[in-house]
């Protein structure tokens, strides 16, 4: 018979098993997710399974006993309770906490074991297109649902630009030469992973002083959950006085493209490079401790100088043993996107090189995107090396319904299975961005805890019954039409855009913003009537209000394209009547689209930028960060950026306040060409259109709203009722 230890919560835990997870955080945990009922539960320690988190739900004297090997487990079970016994759902876009006043009874117990030693989380890219501007509060709320979903890797890279800071100023660079390195807030993760400089900047002091200190808290909150945070090392990006400073460094140039200048690599053969590697590990370890797991990426969208084998494997070795100089303990966590992003570069000796230097049980490959691109399964999975099975998903935090639903219910489990996996050791979420499309998610943390296929057309019905509170066969039946529509996706980086985000055309789509659909539309129309008819009863849930509003965009992003087209036929045909109707019903669309998503939290532009200027205590800090929330979203870079519209969003403010506006600008010019018989001057349009860009990225007028303004429900009827019979007509 099992013993346990039992702590009820509110009792000093004593346990060593338990030693990251002190009472105060215990309570507070459960008291933050559901508030006035931490004294319903029992908490008790039991060990791992052979390496692996385990946990249990049982009952004891009326109240709910949770049983884990540490504090995500002990999460973990009471996401299961909640889900499974209560009908909860909680998540990013709407939560249903709505309990009952006494707390359903375990008359049976649960066992959990996890296949996974690890559950990884995040890209490099999310603490851009998502977090930027994320505060404590933020960061908790984002912990705590780690937690309950078993995530056990997150990767941690939040206030590293203060370490280097510190580094290299004690290498003698100056504040001068530094901030000519270091970019602004909304471009860290290219900074971080050696595509760019400064842009965005300078960066002030103050950032990097409280992100040092968010960091900390970050780390301690995370590893008191029993989390082992993945934190960053050192790939040879170095300042661009670097060169100056140490004229006899082997220093390269490499440019990542897209109209950004050169940035300076410092190459692996140099001997200051395993100095330096060492120095920053060093000084991390002092300012955020470590758990022994460093993130490095030394080629990110960049090809190696040479194919030679012998180059890759020595660059591979001196990169680890930078690493491991400062931590014997060091295993280096790598994000295999190059090898699909440059797959013609790196064959098979190629990788095999550049893995095989660096001993098998100090490496952890990620699989970043085995939802659509697996590379494992060509690569002799990894040559042995421990990987994890990924979804990427989405792509520069774009906002549109897309996922390959089908494929994240069952590969990992058959991946797990298959005997070509090898040394395959855990799951992960890499996504550019967060905090939308929340089923696709919720369904691949659904894999942590089991080792077989899920049922994704049964789980999508009991998800909406989570998810909205109660049973209702309209969503169910509107839920198998999304799961076999948008979240049966195809094999393209991220879903299908709308013509509107795109800078104005009479082409059907242009590069970075693709509209193509792998579905058919009249399938999509038809989820809507069911969501909207299922309106009245279960209008109060939060998560339904969401979807209701999501979809209700959607069907009228995918109207937009061929509305755009009937303009386009419309100026070859010069029938200035149809011209003029068609693009005053397409701006029409653009307003909807606008105070359909001003009712919901999750869509306005003014609350990224208000996020952003919180960060700042002078007018000139925050205005610097506002520059930076509206130039990713739009821009990405200067006027001539390659990658504008890169991370576009479908927000409210930004449709009215930067979309309609060029369209509307697009519109007049060629109004005046078909009116004076005359050719439409593209030339002359691109630099207006250009110049009207800048000077928008570069105002600070507080215009748009930071709160939400009318009912989602009634405004999604009313354009339901308005667009129901165009939209037929476009399918």
């Amino acid at each position: 018979m099992k013993k346990y230890l039992l702590i009820l919560v509110g009792i000093t835990l004593t346990f060593s098993s338990f030693a990251q997870v002190d009472r105060a955080a215990l309570t507070s945990f459960i008291e933050r997710v559901i508030p006035g009922k931490s004294s319903s539960f029992i908490i008790e320690s039991i060990p791992q399974e052979n390496g692996k988190d385990v946990f249990e739900l049982d009952n004891r004297g009326g109240k709910i006993v949770l049983r884990g090997n540490n504090g995500l487990s002990v999460a973990s079970a009471l996401n299961y309770y909640l889900k499974n016994y209560c009908g909860c759902d909680i998540g990013w876009n709407g939560t249903n906490l709505n309990l009952p006043a006494v707390l359903p009874v375990v008359k049976t117990r649960v066992y959990k074991i996890t296949p996974y030693r690890y559950r990884y989380y995040l890209n490099y890219c999310t603490f851009n297109y998502s977090m930027s501007w994320w505060d404590w509060n933020r960061w908790q709320k984002e912990i705590d649902w780690m937690a309950l979903n078993g995530i056990n890797m997150p990767l941690a890279i939040t206030g590293e630009e203060a370490i280097w800071r510190d580094v290299y100023k004690q290498m003698g660079f100056t504040d001068k030469q530094l901030d000519e390195f270091f970019s602004g807030p909304a471009y860290f993760s290219w900074f971080w992973m050696g595509n760019i400089d400064a842009w965005g900047g300078p960066l002030p002091q103050h950032w990097m002083d409280t992100h040092r200190e968010l960091q900390k808290k970050i780390l301690e909150r995370e590893r008191s959950f029993g989390m082992t945070p993945v934190l960053s090392s050192f790939t040879g990006h170095v300042p661009p006085s670097f060169k100056d400073k140490f004229p006899s460094a082997k220093v390269k140039k490499t440019n990542w493209g897209a109209g950004f200048p050169d940035v300076y690599i410092l190459d692996p053969d140099d001997p200051m490079f395993e100095a330096i590697g060492k120095k920053y590990i060093e000084a991390q370890t002092v300012a955020f401790g470590t758990d022994h797991l460093y993130s490095a990426d030394t080629f990110n969208e960049n090809v190696p100088p040479t194919n030679d084998s012998t180059y890759l494997s020595g660059m591979s070795k001196k990169v680890f043993r930078s690493m491991a100089a400062a931590d014997p303990k060091a295993v280096w966590v790598m994000q295999g996107w190059m090898f699909h992003y440059n797959n013609k570069f790196w064959q098979p000796a190629q990788i095999k090189a550049l893995l095989n230097a660096v001993p098998d049980d100090q490496m952890i490959v990620l699989d970043l995107y085995s939802d659509a691109h697996p590379v494992w399964n060509r690569t002799e999975a990894y040559y042995g090396k421990p990987w994890l099975w990924c979804m990427l998903q989405n792509f520069g935090g774009n906002i549109s319904l897309f996922g390959r639903m089908r494929h994240v219910a069952a590969d990992p489990a058959i991946a797990l299975h298959d005997p070509e996996s090898k040394n395959m050791m855990g799951i992960g979420l890499t996504p550019e961005g967060i905090e939308q499309n929340p089923a696709l998610f919720e369904l691949m943390l659904e894999n942590v805890w089991r080792d077989t296929p899920i049922d994704a057309d049964a789980w999508v019905v009991d998800y909406a019954r989570r998810r909205y509170g109660k049973e209702n066969q309209l969503a169910a039946d509107a839920w198998h039409i999304l799961l076999n529509t948008v979240y049966s996706g195809g094999l393209t980086e991220g879903g299908p855009e709308s013509i509107i985000v795109a800078r104005p055309t009479l082409e059907k789509s242009i590069d970075r913003v693709l509209t193509h659909l792998d579905y058919n539309p009249a399938e999509l129309y038809k989820a809507w009537t069911l969501l909207v008819h299922a309106s009245d009863s279960l209008k109060q849930s939060d998560g339904f209000q969401y979807d209701l509003v999501d979809v209700t965009r959607q069907v009228l992003a995918n109207y937009a394209s061929p509305l755009q087209q009937k303009i386009a036929s419309a100026r070859k045909n010069h029938d200035i009547e149809e011209f003029k109707r068609y693009s005053t019903a397409f701006l029409q669309v653009m307003d909807d689209m606008d105070d359909l998503l001003s009712t919901r939290k999750d869509f306005l532009l003014g609350k990224w930028i208000n996020d952003a200027r919180e960060n700042g205590i002078t007018e000139q800090e925050k205005n610097l960060y506002e520059f930076n929330a509206r130039d990713i979203v739009t821009l990405w870079g200067d006027k001539e950026s390659g990658l504008r519209e890169y991370s576009n969003r479908q927000w409210a403010g930004l449709i009215k306040g930067f979309y309609k506006q060029r369209w509307e600008m697009f519109f007049t010019q060629m109004n005046k060409a078909m009116d004076a018989n005359t050719a439409f001057d593209a030339v002359a349009f691109d630099k207006q259109v250009k110049d009207w860009e800048w000077k928008w990225v570069n105002t600070h007028d507080n215009a748009y709203p930071n709160t939400v303004q009318g009912n989602a429900v009634e405004v999604s009827r009313r354009l339901f009722l308005k667009y129901r019979d165009l939209v037929q007509w476009s399918n």
